[in-house]
Parts: C-alpha cells; structure tokens; sequence
C-alpha cells in the first residue's frame, strides 16, 4: 500500500485563489480575443469567487443556524 504524500500549506487559501486569479489574468492579456481567453477569465472569476466565500465562510460575524 502506497502512502499519501501531505503537504504543509505556508500560504492561506484566499491569497493561494487570490495569486492563481492574477496569473490566469494575466495569461488571459496575453490572448487574443476568443474562446480561450474567455475560459482562463472563467476561471479567474472563480477562483476570485472562491476566495471571498472563504473568506465569508471564517468570519467571526457569521453565526451557526438555530
């Protein structure tokens, strides 16, 4: 049986979806206009969508349901 392999995260989750939104951007400037480029800021989106529902998610305000 093969062992997983664990990682250790040094960076937290929102700035990890955070840095991966800039780069799919940034890839998403240097295409021209198309399918393709739609599709990285699809996942730019995403990923930024991702991050603010984290962040949501471990607020201190949001309260459990009664």
């Amino acid at each position: 049986m093969t062992k997983r392999r664990r990682f250790k995260q040094t960076v937290v989750l929102e700035e990890r979806l955070g840095q991966e939104a800039q780069r799919l951007r940034d890839e998403a400037k240097r295409l021209p206009h198309g399918p393709e480029r739609e599709i990285l800021l699809r996942k730019a989106r995403q990923a930024e969508t991702g991050s603010h529902i984290s962040d949501w998610l471990r607020s201190p305000g949001l309260q459990p349901p009664e």
